[in-house]
């Protein structure tokens, strides 16, 4: 009998023994360099935004975002957290709400909504702090319409404030007030406006500008320029402190700007022209100055820009012009950038 052979298995495959790899440590952990411990403890603080150490109180970072939810706070025991909820708050609304709260007037034709309205605008701010908020509001308004540095109308709201409270302006418009603190506050950053300037912002009259001007000028003491926090006169607004703007409106030649300002000041020691408005002095001073460099510049342009009609503008270059040696420099003349010559007579 015959047997068959079985078939040879086959052997497994032998695994290949791969060579080790080394690669970068993920496990990248925070450590303190000023106290080394392995085991860190590390804090972020989200009210300072900084990342301390808790062993050793070494500030590891600054500027940490708050990444957590926009929760509210409505617990009686733990009062309000203005910290998280609204927007920055404002100083000068000490201990007053600056959040509103609007009831819709949607209630199906019941009219609950309208007895909702009524009880909410009762228990809210009373009416002289919703008058703050007004002005507040127009004054930010204003100086955004009017291009003003936010100093001035921080400024504007602390002297509107202060005479709201001391009752000084008692009967006048609002728009007429807030127009005055808005022209005190350019005064004080040293940035003067002219009351016509300001009259065609705010459309308020000249007349009632200049009562409200004159009795804030009067109750906080205030010179020309002055600070309404110090008693030390500031610098006075002059015809030079407008010329920046003038020329820029104007689009004048830098060096334009320069020997007109020194005109200004040598007619302010020689006492010419004294008595004018600083707007017509401005006006009269680059319109010499234009003919004295050379510079083409039509006398309606100059008189638009500065806001006076062209016979004031030629008055005060007359005045100019009959001192002339008095205010243009030798060395002006000298160097070729001035010609006495240039300047026309002119009768007004």
């Amino acid at each position: 009998m015959a047997y068959s052979q079985p078939f040879p298995l086959a052997a497994p495959p032998v695994p290949k023994v791969q060579a080790p790899t080394f690669g970068p440590d993920l496990s990248v952990r925070l450590i303190c360099p000023e106290c080394r411990d392995p085991n860190p403890q590390i804090a972020e603080e989200f009210g300072s935004g900084d990342l301390v150490c808790r062993n050793c109180g070494l500030v590891l970072g600054d500027r940490i975002v708050d990444t957590r939810s926009e929760w509210r706070t409505f617990a009686n025991d733990e009062g309000d957290d203005p910290s998280r909820v609204g927007a920055a708050s404002d100083p000068l609304m000490e201990g007053r709400e600056q959040l509103d709260t609007i009831v819709s007037f949607r209630d199906g034709g019941s009219g609950l909504a309208r007895e909702l309205q009524r009880a909410a605008s009762r228990a809210q701010s009373s009416r002289s702090e919703r008058n703050l908020l007004t002005a507040f509001r127009d004054i930010s308004n204003w100086c955004d319409q009017f291009s003003l540095p936010k100093t001035i109308s921080d400024i504007a709201k602390q002297l509107y404030k202060r005479s709201d409270e001391e009752k000084l302006l008692r009967g006048k418009p609002l728009d007429a007030v807030i127009a005055a603190c808005i022209f005190i506050a350019c005064r004080q950053a040293h940035v003067p406006r002219t009351f016509r300037e300001i009259c065609n912002l705010t459309h308020v009259s000249k007349k009632l500008l200049g009562q409200c001007y004159k009795a804030l000028e009067q109750a906080f003491n205030l010179n020309p320029g002055a600070s309404a926090t110090a008693s030390t006169p500031g610098v006075t607004t002059g015809p030079e402190n407008m010329l920046a703007r003038y020329c820029n409106h104007l689009d004048l030649p830098q060096n334009v700007q320069a020997v007109c300002k020194d005109v200004i000041i040598a007619a302010r020691e020689h006492g010419i022209a004294d008595g004018r408005s600083p707007v017509s002095i401005a006006g009269g001073a680059i319109y010499f100055t234009c003919n004295l460099l050379g510079v083409s510049k039509a006398l309606k342009d100059i008189s638009a820009v500065a806001g006076v009609s062209e016979g004031t503008i030629k008055l005060v270059y007359k005045l100019y012009h009959a001192d002339k040696e008095k205010l243009v420099k030798q060395e002006w003349i000298d160097s070729g950038k001035a010609d006495l010559e240039r300047l026309p007579f002119v009768n007004t």
